[in-house]
C-alpha cells in the first residue's frame, strides 16, 4: 500500500513488457523489490546463475554505496535505484573499466532527450546538472576470468526535495525543474540507452575509439581547471584537457607543466581564474 501520490510504486508488469517481453526487448530479466541493503551487492552475490542483462531495481537502498564506499540513501521511490548485470565473454579486461564511463553517456542521453534536462559528466561518471549531482554509478566485477560479469549500479535523484538532499553539491529533476519525473518512463530510457550502447560497443569489437569520442562530448571535465585529491593523500591542481583512450583524465600539472594520466581520484571543478 502506498499513500505518497507524487512518489508511486513501479509498474514492474508495464517496465517488463517494454524491456523483457515486448518486441524492442533488451533485457531478458528485471525485478523491482521494496527495500533491500543494495542492489549492486544482490546481483554480485547470484551473477553466476543470473542471465546476462539482469536489471534489479529497488523503491528504496537502506545501505547504498557509491564510490569509495560512501553511503547514500532517499526516500522510498524519490530516486531511481537500479543495478544491471552484463556479461562480456572473450573480451579483454583491461577496457571493462569503460563500462561505466559508457553507462554514464546512457544516462546522460537519456536524461537530456526524455528530460529535457541540460545534463553532462563530471569525470569518471558523476551526472551533473549546472554543476550539482544528479546520479552516480558504480561498476564492480562480479564474475573473473574468460566470461568476465560486471554489475553496475545508478542511483539517479528523481524527485528529492532540497531538504532531502544529502549535501548541498546534489540536485534532484524535479528540482532542475525537469520536463518528465516519472520513473517508469525514466527506467525504460536509460535501460534501453544501456542496452544500446553496449550493442553498439560489442559490434564495434569492443573498441573504445568511438566510445571515447562520445564520451568526450558529454565530459564537463574537460576544458576546466580542476583539483584531483590523489590516493595517499596527494593533490593535483591543474588543467583537465582530455580523456585519454584507457578512460583516465588527462590533466596538466599547474606546477610542473606535464600532462599526468589519472585512473583514481576526487575530481573537483574550480572556477576558472579572471585573468583581470
Amino acid at each position: 500500500m502506498w499513500t505518497n501520490l507524487d512518489r508511486p510504486p513501479l509498474d514492474v508488469s508495464a517496465l517488463r513488457r517494454a524491456l523483457v517481453d515486448g518486441p524492442q526487448a533488451s533485457w531478458s530479466r528485471l525485478d523491482v523489490v521494496d527495500e533491500t541493503g543494495s542492489t549492486n551487492a544482490d546481483l554480485i552475490s547470484t551473477a553466476d546463475g543470473l542471465a546476462d542483462r539482469t536489471a534489479l531495481i529497488a523503491e528504496h537502498q537502506a545501505s547504498g554505496r557509491g564510490r569509495h564506499s560512501r553511503s547514500f540513501s532517499g526516500p522510498p521511490r524519490s530516486q531511481l535505484l537500479l543495478s544491471v548485470l552484463v556479461k562480456f565473454p572473450g573480451i579483454d579486461p583491461a577496457v571493462l573499466g569503460w563500462l561505466p564511463l559508457l553507462t554514464g553517456v546512457a544516462v546522460v542521453d537519456a536524461l537530456r532527450t526524455v528530460a529535457s534536462v541540460d545534463a553532462a559528466l563530471k569525470w569518471p561518471n558523476d551526472v551533473l546538472i549546472e554543476g550539482r549531482k544528479v546520479a552516480g554509478i558504480l561498476a564492480e566485477v562480479a564474475v573473473h576470468g574468460a566470461a568476465p560479469a560486471v554489475v553496475v549500479g545508478i542511483g539517479l535523484n528523481v524527485s528529492m526535495t532540497a531538504e532531502e538532499l544529502p549535501v548541498p553539491t546534489a540536485t534532484s529533476l524535479v528540482l532542475e525543474n525537469a520536463t518528465v519525473a516519472d520513473r517508469d518512463t525514466l527506467l525504460r530510457a536509460i535501460l534501453r540507452g544501456i542496452g544500446a550502447e553496449v550493442d553498439s560497443w560489442r559490434d564495434s569489437g569492443w573498441s573504445t575509439d568511438t566510445l571515447a569520442v562520445r564520451y568526450r562530448e558529454r565530459c564537463d571535465t574537460v576544458g576546466r581547471r580542476v583539483r584531483v585529491e590523489l590516493p595517499g593523500n596527494k593533490e593535483l591542481l591543474g588543467e583537465a584537457t582530455d580523456v585519454d583512450p584507457q578512460g583516465r583524465i588527462v590533466v596538466r600539472d599547474d606546477a610542473t607543466g606535464d600532462r599526468v594520466s589519472i585512473a583514481a581520484g576526487d575530481v573537483t571543478h574550480l572556477r576558472a581564474v579572471d585573468p583581470n
